[in-house]
């Protein structure tokens, strides 16, 4: 029997046992943007610590950060020449409000069909737990061919904040000869994707400011610039009629789309009707002259991400509200520097709000766009893939960010495989956020036939 067969026979002998580790995980309600779930923060960076301690890592360490413990563990071949493997992953999570609209509790894991329905089911705790299930499958039933790393963070969810600093102090602590980012997904789940491609970000605010408190409409209103009025003004300014952004310079740096892209992206099954069926739109919206697949991968977008003012409640209240403020985010493609596109549209928004109000636009975060269809590992990879779905894989370029695929890249010098085991309709980040069983079962297997296809077998 082959090591690859000897680990795969562990896997489904032990999966029931396996994949309870799994649901344990995701019952840690670990919201990192709550101050009220910060013990929870810390009960996940240990369960993941016992866990890899527990199938065989000698060095398990969890840092201390501002907010989030992050963690850090190493498991040595016994092959003096073993090339090191980086696994990237966090443990935090989305907040599962608005509580109502969930089926089930969302930290109490409930199978309905092929899904299992939890929050972090698949963003990411599903993607973290099929790495060290396919991990823990190998290193029951013979030797790793690899050196494993591991980097699992609290604050993805909330930009990583910490990050950053992390790594750029420790590069020694992770220096490695490949990365995989299992924080992506899978276009269907008969498509096993390689992501080679992420769009960056920009995250803005907009804060609009009229009387030093809200007014009575019927007194002041006529008189009195309404915030509100004058956020929803310039919001409607930010495209054009054809679904471009409007602010002068978006698209300036921005090539052409290379035959290869085109090729690549056109061999995606994504159809419009799929599109509406998933999301529960009516009909698909975007920038002409693209398909759906290309406005997603390869095109740069501007979208509203939240909005307030005045009275939101049950009922009437009438009055002018004392401020509005909007959150934006501007997805960036290669050559869109992240900064460049912030001062654009503060710039533009400026020069397009009246004097009868006060504006403000600040920076959230930024981080440029990534490609990487060359990373360390990636034919490994695919080899895996394709040997478990018996379909060719599917290369894709995603249309969120991962920032910290770039920072690694930057101080690393590694460029990451980026995959995962998700599907579009997962539902991550809403409610009823769920994973499709069987094709996690299979993201296990790829993962045992990759971690073991550098043994020269």
């Amino acid at each position: 029997m082959s090591t690859v067969e000897q680990a795969l026979k562990y896997f489904y002998e032990n999966k029931k046992q396996l994949t309870e580790s799994y649901f344990d995980l995701v019952r840690i309600p670990s919201v990192s943007t709550d101050p009220n779930h910060r013990g929870d923060m810390i009960k996940a960076a240990e369960f993941l610590s016992e866990t890899l301690k527990g199938i065989g890592f000698e060095r398990v360490e969890i840092h201390p950060t501002d907010m989030h413990p992050i963690l850090f563990a190493e498991k040595i071949s016994n092959n003096p020449n073993a090339k090191t493997l980086l696994i990237y992953g966090h443990y935090d999570v989305q907040p599962a409000d608005p509580l109502d609209e969930w089926k089930s509790d969302p930290f109490q894991p409930e199978f309905r069909d092929d899904y299992l329905y939890a929050r972090g089911a698949s963003d990411m705790k599903g993607q973290v737990m099929a790495s060290i299930i396919a991990l823990e499958s190998v290193l029951k039933t013979g030797d790793l061919p690899i050196n494993i790393k591991y980097l699992l963070e609290g604050e993805e969810e909330i930009g990583s904040p910490s990050l950053d600093g992390f790594i750029i102090s420790h590069t020694d602590l992770l220096s490695c000869d490949m990365i995989l980012n299992p924080d992506a997904g899978m276009v269907g789940k008969d498509q096993p994707t390689l992501v080679y491609g992420l769009r960056g970000m920009t995250y803005f605010e907009v804060r609009v400011d009229g009387p030093k408190t809200d007014l009575h409409s019927g007194l002041w209103g006529g008189n009195v610039a309404n915030p509100a009025n004058v956020l929803s003004q310039i919001i409607a300014k930010l495209h054009n009629p054809d679904g471009t952004v409007a602010i002068p310079g978006f698209y300036d740096r921005i090539p052409p789309m290379s035959q290869e892209d085109k090729i690549r992206i056109s061999m995606n099954q994504l159809s419009e009707e799929s599109i509406m069926e998933m999301t529960g739109a009516p009909a698909v919206y975007g920038e002409a002259g693209f398909t759906p697949l290309e406005r997603q991968g390869v095109r740069p977008t501007l979208d509203v991400n939240g909005l307030y003012s005045g009275f939101i409640g049950e009922g009437a209240k009438t009055i002018i509200p004392a401020y509005a403020k909007a959150k934006i985010s501007c997805r960036l493609v290669p050559n869109q520097d992240p900064m460049e596109i912030f001062n654009l549209a503060k710039d533009y928004i400026l020069s397009i709000a009246p004097d009868t109000v006060r504006i403000k636009v600040f920076l959230h975060s930024a981080g440029p766009a990534y490609l990487a269809d060359d990373a360390p590992g990636a034919q490994n990879l695919v080899d895996a893939m394709q040997e478990v779905w018996q379909t060719p894989v599917t290369y894709k370029r995603e249309g969120g960010s991962i920032p910290v695929a770039t920072v690694m890249l930057r101080e690393l010098g590694v460029k990451s495989l980026l995959t995962g085991f998700g599907l579009p309709d997962d539902g991550i980040h809403a409610p009823n956020e769920r994973m499709h069983f069987p094709t996690w079962l299979k993201g296990i297997e790829t993962l045992i036939r990759f971690y073991l296809s550098f043994g020269g077998e």
